[in-house]
């Protein structure tokens, strides 16, 4: 849940370089080298190093998905909003890795919890 309107929401997140404003808040030790602009962003995590998402279609007000421009393994990442109230509204993150047998049991919960914390930061942005 996010106490700020889908339209807002969705004003802050489908332009990257909004990012800028909360960069400072990000922790460093969980991401390193933030860049970005308007469509996509980048930066590195350890122990997977240099990621990079771009985003690859806007439904507006309504969800934003990107595309792994620059990752291990080949990933797409939706948001999705959905208002509540006039001045709340909810976020909803899906993503869909390929991801052989052989590697899923080793980044099946890694994946799970950097989705989370992406969750988590996203829903402490001041939109």
């Amino acid at each position: 849940m996010i106490p700020y309107s889908q339209e807002k929401v969705y004003a802050k997140l489908s332009d990257l370089s909004n990012l800028e404003a909360v960069k400072d808040k990000i922790p460093t030790d969980k991401v390193q080298d933030l860049q970005f602009d308007a469509d996509s962003v980048s930066f590195s995590v350890s122990p997977v190093g240099r990621l990079a998402l771009r985003i690859v279609d806007r439904e507006p007000l309504k969800c934003i998905k990107f595309e792994a421009a620059n990752s291990p393994i080949p990933f797409n990442l939706w948001i999705q909003i959905l208002p509540v109230t006039e001045n709340e509204c909810k976020m909803k993150l899906t993503i869909k890795a390929e991801i052989n047998m052989f590697l899923k049991g080793m980044v099946s919960k890694p994946m799970q919890d950097g989705i989370e914390k992406l969750a988590d930061m996203l829903a402490m942005i001041p939109y």
